[in-house]
């Protein structure tokens, strides 16, 4: 599978690859020079309408690599749960249908941090650790300023049966559901890009 990366900012997406990708909405093509995070990020808090900023090039990679450097890392797990109907696990927090994910700890495996922060946020017990989906990145601010890019990886993860669902409140989740995938209208109607990105491989 032809390599691909995916910046986002706000509901906007700056696409690095050496192709170009189809079923892009709203396309900029822009060069190297244009490629300044903090400005893009300040111009999609602006724009009405959310636009695919795509850079096309064989050198994407170290490009990619390059702005990573200039930013602080951090770094998130979570998981795309399955359980024993075929249903999927999600969340309802501030506003917007979501996953279950957080922050990993210090000396915390990736894998091991997707697993707590799950359980910790629906209140349930993960049965199976699968593969990684896919690793995010979105940029942000910190409430001290600073400018921060988010990367997390995506796990697959399946229960027995089908558990009670109880919503970390102090999380700010209010609601956790199970969800098969012909119900997704109703999340895919609300929630953020990378998120809807994600839905998209399970169809």
């Amino acid at each position: 599978m032809a390599q691909i990366y995916k910046i986002y900012m706000n509901e906007t997406v700056l696409i690095l690859a050496d192709f170009v990708p189809s079923k892009t909405e709203n396309t900029q093509t822009i060069s190297i020079q244009d490629i300044e995070l903090q400005k893009l990020f300040k111009q999609s808090e602006i724009d009405k309408a959310p636009k695919t900023y795509l850079y096309v090039n064989k050198d994407f990679e170290t490009v990619f690599q390059n702005l990573k450097s200039k930013l602080k890392i951090i770094k998130a797990a979570g998981g795309l749960v399955k359980n024993g109907d075929g249903d999927y696990l999600f969340i309802y927090r501030l506003g917007k249908w979501d996953l279950p994910k957080g922050k990993v700890e210090d000396n915390e495996k990736m894998k091991e941090a997707a697993v707590r922060e799950v359980e910790e946020e629906c209140g349930i017990k993960i049965n199976y650790l699968g593969k990684k989906i896919t690793t995010s990145y979105h940029t942000y601010y910190l409430r001290n300023g600073e400018f921060v890019l988010k990367a997390t990886n995506w796990y697959e993860m399946g229960v027995n049966k089908v558990p009670k669902l109880i919503p970390q409140t102090a999380e700010d989740i209010t609601k956790a559901e199970w969800r098969h995938v012909d119900q997704f209208d109703e999340v895919r109607a609300n929630t953020y890009p990378i998120i809807e990105n994600l839905i998209k491989k399970l169809k």
